[in-house]
């Protein structure tokens, strides 16, 4: 696949990431808190995640290990970045969620699959077969796109991951129910893990400086702030206690 055919696939994911933006307005993401059966048949939650996060972990670490560019420059950094955000993701956090009887659609499984293998193959096969090697060279590790896409990269990471273990820590051994999070930046926004995952997608792309990365940091503010503000109405419906100066994804904003 040559650059520019690589690109024209690139700015149609673009646009599709745009329309699924304004349907998500509409239509809310049927699991976790907004399970739904009308979707059919479920499975378990934490096989779900496994399932649904598993393409990108093997597709980048594919690239990583046998794309002729892989190890050429410094590309490897930004394989092993997405690699550490997708083992978490994929093995660490399901292990994490405490066993409940919430299923997830196959339905969203399926989505979330075909998802991972257009996204974690844009960006790999760039990296591995059409990087610039220039552009990844020992220079790039003190440039302003290095220093500044790595720290939100990480900050977003730590965001994160902090939040999950939050929101994990709510529930007691045999609770099932909800409850309101405190602490951390949920004293500002319903979701700061999903804020996490906006900055550190946002990091990476700008770490990248390329049009698939790009495509990743727009589908993700695309995918997770319709999600971030059903969160944050789900929340205040159901507690009439909510906190009224709390945002739902950006602290201070909306």
């Amino acid at each position: 696949m040559t650059l520019s055919t690589l690109n024209i696939i690139t700015i149609s994911w673009i646009g599709l990431a745009i329309a699924v933006h304004v349907t998500m307005f509409f239509i809310k993401a049927p699991f976790g808190r907004h399970t739904s059966t009308k979707y059919g048949r479920s499975i378990n939650n934490k096989w779900g995640w496994f399932l649904m996060e598993l393409p990108s972990l093997l597709i980048m670490s594919y690239f990583l290990f046998f794309g002729s560019r892989s190890l050429y420059s410094f590309t490897w950094i930004l394989f092993l970045m997405w690699i550490l955000h997708y083992l978490n993701r994929t093995v660490i956090y399901p292990l994490r969620i405490k066993s409940t009887d919430k299923k997830m659609p196959l339905f969203i499984v399926l989505n979330a699959v075909i998802f991972n293998l257009f996204n974690a193959g844009l960006n790999g096969y760039f990296l591995a077969e059409l990087a610039d090697g220039a552009n990844y060279s020992a220079a790039w590790l003190s440039s302003p796109h290095f220093i500044i896409g790595s720290s939100l990269f990480f900050i977003g990471m730590a965001i994160n991951w902090t939040s999950d273990t939050l929101l994990i820590g709510l529930r007691k051994k045999g609770e099932t129910g909800y409850q309101i999070p405190k602490g951390f930046l949920f004293e500002l926004i319903s979701s700061p893990n999903l804020f996490g995952e906006i900055i550190e997608w946002t990091g990476f792309a700008i770490l990248a400086w390329n049009l698939p990365a790009l495509s990743f940091a727009i589908w993700t503010f695309a995918n997770l702030v319709p999600r971030a503000l059903n969160h944050h109405q789900w929340y205040k419906d159901k507690f009439p206690d909510y906190p009224k100066n709390r945002k739902a994804v950006f602290p201070y904003l909306f």
